[in-house]
């Protein structure tokens, strides 16, 4: 495939912003004067950003600027289990390096065992989210999303409530390592050590997690090459057949993006066809989408597309885990919906009258489907899911 051939490939679907950094990338990849190798883009703090050209530079908010030190500090607490309740689970408890930071669950489980509706979202490049769970338009920063799995009530995650609060933060107060790396985190303040700057911590650790080093992304650079079935499937990925790209077309492979020089951020949220109970329309209790927040019918079912990074170790599928394989789930997209024969849940997806336009049905041959796996296993980044500057600061060499 020429230089031109592969510019075009990984352009469709990209407007605005997305367009701009597309082209850096063909500049880059041109021999021209910007480097892609090892980009480094500075905030203004000193923060250094090691991005590829084609990815923009993450957005901060201005009272939470990025440090080395804070962002160490924020891997502690990431992986410290004395900042649950019961002191039985950390963040990195639903969120594993290995599987991009989710869990492998369909299912997420808190800190006293109580199951929640939703699966645990990777947080592969979460910076660049525009909205931060799987339905909540509302939550925008990475700061305010904290609050619910520290402090959230139903369903219980971290269990820290008017009950323990005290007692929790005297657990990080107590600790050897603590006051100091707080101090160098948050230099000026007499007594750092409180609640505001541990969500603080964790979110700046948390913008950390660039994955950026696929194969897909070194083939950009002119780095590494994609085999036959690789390229195959990454003309159908960006190609009106099988017309992924409406959804998943950015940078990130996703269709909410923001970052630091973006002017407009749209937050779309998506029915993919998953339920229709009883040709209602109606997805099951808990975990309706959007509906929840706003009660408007036409909410019913939506839910956020996550980003296709990494995407090999991220399974089970969908807001619920109810599709475990990519096979199974280009089969459903491929049909345009899922029919559910029998059970509670018995409904026809496809017939859904809130399903998303871009959902109907594909014809996609086992070839096609084969293919675009190949392509999606392309995006695996192997470095990030191993980085030791990532990984638990607890766990024994």
């Amino acid at each position: 495939m020429s230089l031109m051939q592969r510019f075009w490939v990984t352009l469709l679907g990209l407007t605005g912003t997305a367009l701009s950094v597309a082209v850096l990338s063909l500049v880059a990849c041109g021999g021209g004067s910007l480097s892609v190798t090892d980009t480094t883009k500075t905030a203004t703090n000193g923060w250094n950003w090691s991005l590829p050209a084609d990815f923009p530079t993450p957005r901060v908010p201005d009272d939470n600027p990025m440090t080395e030190a804070k962002v160490e500090l924020g891997r502690f607490l990431f992986y410290d289990k004395r900042l649950s309740g019961n002191g039985t689970q950390s963040c990195a408890s639903c969120h594993h390096q290995n599987k991009a930071f989710t869990d492998g669950l369909a299912q997420a489980v808190g800190s006293t065992g109580e199951l929640h509706p939703r699966s645990a979202q990777h947080l592969g490049n979460v910076a660049y989210n525009a909205t931060l769970t799987w339905a909540n338009p509302s939550l925008v920063t990475l700061e305010r999303q904290m609050e619910t799995p520290l402090f959230g009530e139903n369903p219980v995650e971290m269990g820290i409530n008017d009950g323990n609060k005290s007692v929790v933060l005297s657990r990080v107060q107590a600790d050897a390592q603590y006051p100091a790396m707080f101090k160098a985190a948050f230099s000026t303040e007499a007594n750092p050590i409180h609640w505001g700057n541990i969500v603080k911590a964790i979110a700046a650790f948390q913008r950390a997690l660039i994955s950026a080093n696929s194969r897909y992304d070194q083939w950009l650079q002119g780095k590494a090459a994609l085999n036959v079935a690789e390229t195959r499937g990454m003309n159908l990925f960006f190609g009106e057949k099988a017309e992924c790209f409406h959804c998943h077309g950015s940078f990130n492979f996703n269709d909410q993006i923001t970052h630091a020089s973006i002017r407009f951020v749209e937050t779309p949220f998506h029915n993919t066809g998953l339920y229709n109970i009883g040709g209602t329309g109606a997805f099951p209790e808990f975990n309706r989408g959007v509906f929840e927040l706003t009660g408007k019918p036409a909410d019913m079912g939506m839910f956020r597309a996550p980003s296709l990074r990494n995407v090999e170790v991220t399974a089970p599928y969908m807001h619920d885990g109810t599709i475990e394989t990519l096979e199974q789930v280009l089969d459903f997209y491929a049909a345009g919906g899922r029919n559910i024969t029998s059970g509670p849940h018995a409904g026809d997806g496809r017939l859904n009258p809130n399903k998303s336009d871009l959902i109907s049905r594909i014809d996609l041959t086992a070839q096609d489907k084969a293919d675009l796996v190949a392509f999606l296993k392309t995006l695996t980044d192997h470095d990030f899911l191993t980085n030791p500057k990532l990984a638990n600061p607890f766990a024994a060499p």
